[in-house]
């Protein structure tokens, strides 16, 4: 269950993430980017839950 709880969440988050890049303040483009990478982040656990398990 956790690796489709990670990966919805980084879906989510690299989502957000990118609308936020998209906006005219620099401070929140930044908040965009970095939430884009814990979205990918938060994707590739997921993964690797998936292909080893969840008990890691």
């Amino acid at each position: 269950m956790g690796e489709l709880v990670d990966k919805i969440k980084g879906n989510v988050n690299e989502a957000v993430g990118k609308a936020k890049q998209h906006s005219d303040n620099p401070d929140t483009q930044a908040d965009g980017a970095a939430q884009e990478l814990k979205g990918k982040a938060q994707q590739t656990a997921g993964k690797v839950k998936g292909a080893l398990g969840d008990d890691i």
